[in-house]
């Protein structure tokens, strides 16, 4: 593509670059945030400082907690910019009394750890603070740039290499894997390997292709300690971590204290498909492979999701299993109003509503969502 994807947040987060206010923009590593960072700076007529947390000397000039040294260092600058924030020590009271006593001053931070900015922003910039997340390419930001036709042939290389913004400037596709391969190794490995106590690369790795082979299935946690040879515990701790630096996600079973519907085991999904067949290095054409279903049911979720965060509907999500198989992908619910989707890759596949789901919940929609009508699913 010759010129950037606009990405669907830029308006919103413009709107709320106020004086003595802090935008957090957070998501995993290499997914746009630096360059909508940079394109926002370039389009404003104020004066401002960019930083990042990746180099020391921006440690080195924040380290004075002092309203003397950050008046000096911003001058007549009323827009600052730190990208990686996360990384500096005591960020968010550095900001608090940046804000709280420079006046007119805008900030506007990202980070690559919601676990670790949270930690550092969370109490201190209570009330001065507006979070936006933002995650790795959507359908929705491709479909504003692309036909119908256009959308379609591009269908089964998103569910293969994903969404991450840098492909679209990679043609060949051995190339795309390989860029893939180093965003695991060099980018989300290590951010994850980073937090104090967790050295295992080892078993990080072999956990994480686990989930990824067996996406779209309910995990028992229990089950995943006994096969690495580590506790429960471990296995929830390292779960976490995942999902704080946005690699995975966790969708739990939807009930209404119904004794057949099964609730305890949750279903894992990347949020990337592209990174989810990295962690399994298998980016083989569809045709050539059986986990399918899985991608299809990754894909979905996960750009469901996106769209449902990034127009901030008031949308829960589940999926729904019984003792007895019967199974439904997805589940939603706004207020009352239940609706239910089946994924199916396979167009010509007629799904009917298991008959246990209709009879417990007689009101609510089902709709089963295959290629002919996936778009109207994750674009509207």
């Amino acid at each position: 593509m010759d010129t950037p994807i606009i990405r669907y947040q830029e308006e919103a987060i413009k709107k709320k670059l106020l004086p003595n206010k802090v935008v957090v923009l957070i998501g995993a590593r290499r997914i746009g945030k630096t360059e909508l960072i940079k394109k926002i700076v370039s389009e404003t007529e104020e004066k401002t400082m960019f930083l990042t947390g990746d180099d020391l000397s921006t440690h080195q000039i924040l380290k004075n907690r002092t309203l003397e040294n950050y008046n000096r260092l911003l001058g007549d600058c009323r827009f600052l910019v730190i990208d990686e924030a996360q990384e500096i020590p005591d960020i968010g009271m550095k900001l608090k009394l940046m804000i709280d006593h420079i006046s007119g001053l805008k900030i506007l931070i990202s980070g690559s750890s919601a676990f670790e900015l949270h930690n550092q922003t969370g109490e201190p910039l209570v009330g001065r603070q507006y979070v936006f997340q933002m995650y790795p390419l959507s359908q929705l930001e491709f479909s504003a740039r692309e036909n119908y036709i256009e959308t379609k042939n591009k269908l089964e290389e998103r569910l293969i290499y994903g969404g991450y913004p840098e492909l679209t400037k990679i043609p060949n596709l051995k190339d795309k894997a390989d860029y893939l391969k180093d965003i695991v190794s060099s980018y989300l490995l290590k951010d994850i390997l980073s937090f104090e106590g967790i050295k295992k690369r080892d078993v990080i790795i072999s956990l994480l292709q686990k989930i990824a082979f067996r996406s779209g299935y309910e995990i028992s946690v229990q089950s995943l300690g006994n096969e690495l040879q580590i506790s429960k515990n471990t296995v929830d701790k390292y779960l976490d971590l995942f999902k704080k630096v946005f690699i995975i996600y966790d969708v739990s079973g939807f009930n209404k204290n119904k004794d057949n519907e099964i609730t305890k085991m949750k279903k894992w999904f990347f949020t990337d498909t592209g990174i989810r067949n990295a962690m399994i290095n298998n980016f083989s054409p569809l045709n050539m492979r059986t986990d399918v279903g899985q991608l299809w049911e990754n894909y979905l979720n996960s750009e469901r999701n996106k769209v449902v965060h990034y127009k901030n509907l008031q949308v829960d999500s589940y999926f729904w299993r019984t003792h007895s198989q019967q199974e439904i992908d997805r589940i939603e619910t706004i207020n009352n109003d239940i609706s239910a989707f089946e994924y199916k890759w396979d167009s010509s596949k007629k799904e009917k509503i298991p008959p246990q789901f209709a009879k417990t919940y007689p009101n609510a929609q089902f709709t089963t969502i295959n290629q002919e009508n996936y778009l109207d699913f994750i674009v509207f």
